[in-house]
């Protein structure tokens, strides 16, 4: 079966192996975590169990089939050329899928794959070169001044915010923003954000992907090397050709204000050229309005002027919330609902 399988240059923190057996019981020393999901990927039965974020609702288990996880790991492999012997470093938790995509890229491809601590600062005790990673905003904001390690990095479990995208202008890696989820096994679409010849910069999709939209206004995903069925989403996108498209926002995070549409993405975007705190915008009942914007902001109270923003009136925040900490899922992404209710909003 294909999933008993692992390539012969597969290399684990330096160490090669010649059996499953040897993989095996190597890991129990090494990593328990990474033991029992190897156990359960080399074992007969045809799909895994994954675990969702929980980032935009109630975390989840999904059943996947390993027969799309290789699919989704060549098509990695293939559309950034990650061919065999390529170096990469693993420092997302195991937990979720982007973590366990890097074990089985590594092991599909054939790739040397050095395994670290998942924190939010994961290159600061890294001295080697790599030729390819994976990581979140938060990690590569803290990781800006040895990311140079990494030939090329991609970046998902949340929105890459302006102020972030202007750093990686000069850095030498070339980083790419992912549009994914656990559903589709990852990322079906890469954006570019360093090193662009062209402006506007919209998501390319990978080989084999077909998009719609929905009466919503929302994304269609048609990717049969990695599901069975459609997959829908609650992503708002305007589509600009067959194979690219524009993320919007969240259609649940829609704010209805006056009668007008208000994407808190959107606004976000704009706000992260005057904010450098963690921040989201997010809809509050209003009498007059239906719903006015509010802004949440990480850290302690200062005052905002929006000058350098460019807000439209409507997207102007009314009221500001300071917190001291975000409240985040393991993956560092931005619990949005659960800081709400905690602020009564």
């Amino acid at each position: 079966m294909e999933q008993n399988k692992f390539h012969k240059s597969f290399k684990l923190n330096g160490f090669s192996f010649s059996s499953v057996d040897e993989i095996l019981s190597h890991t129990i020393g090494f990593s328990y975590e990474i033991q029992q999901f190897l156990k359960s990927w080399f074992s007969h039965n045809k799909s895994i169990t994954v675990q969702t974020s929980g980032s935009t609702g109630i975390p989840k288990s999904i059943l996947l089939k390993k027969e799309f996880i290789v699919n989704s790991a060549r098509a990695t492999g293939n559309y950034f050329d990650l061919q065999e012997h390529t170096t990469a470093l693993l420092c997302l938790p195991l937990k979720y899928i982007a973590g366990k995509l890097m074990l089985i890229r590594a092991l599909t491809l054939g790739w040397d794959l050095d395994v670290i601590e998942s924190n939010s600062n994961p290159l600061e005790k890294v001295y080697k070169h790599y030729d390819f990673s994976a990581m979140v905003p938060l990690q590569l904001e803290n990781s800006l001044s040895k990311v140079g390690l990494i030939k090329k990095l991609i970046v998902g479990g949340g929105v890459v915010s302006k102020q972030l995208e202007s750093k990686l202008k000069n850095v030498s890696t070339a980083i790419y923003a992912t549009y994914g989820m656990t559903e589709t096994i990852t990322h079906i679409a890469v954006k570019k954000l360093n090193k662009i010849n062209k402006t506007p910069n919209f998501y390319q999709l990978l080989p084999g992907v077909q998009i719609y939209k929905d009466v919503r206004n929302c994304l269609l995903i048609k990717a049969l090397h990695v599901s069975d069925e459609i997959i829908f989403t609650n992503d708002v996108v305007q589509i600009i050709s067959d194979t690219q498209f524009e993320w919007l926002g969240r259609f649940d995070n829609v704010i209805n204000s006056g009668g007008i549409k208000l994407y808190p993405e959107k606004i976000e975007k704009k706000l992260s050229k005057i904010i450098s705190n963690r921040f989201f915008v997010a809809g509050k009942i209003d009498e007059t309005l239906g719903e006015k914007v509010v802004l949440i902001l990480e850290g302690n109270q200062k005052d905002i002027h929006y000058k350098g923003a460019d807000l439209l009136k409507f997207e102007t925040p009314k009221e500001i919330y300071f917190v001291e900490k975000f409240l985040e899922t393991e993956t560092k992404k931005i619990q949005r609902r659960k800081i709400m209710d905690l602020l009564k909003i």
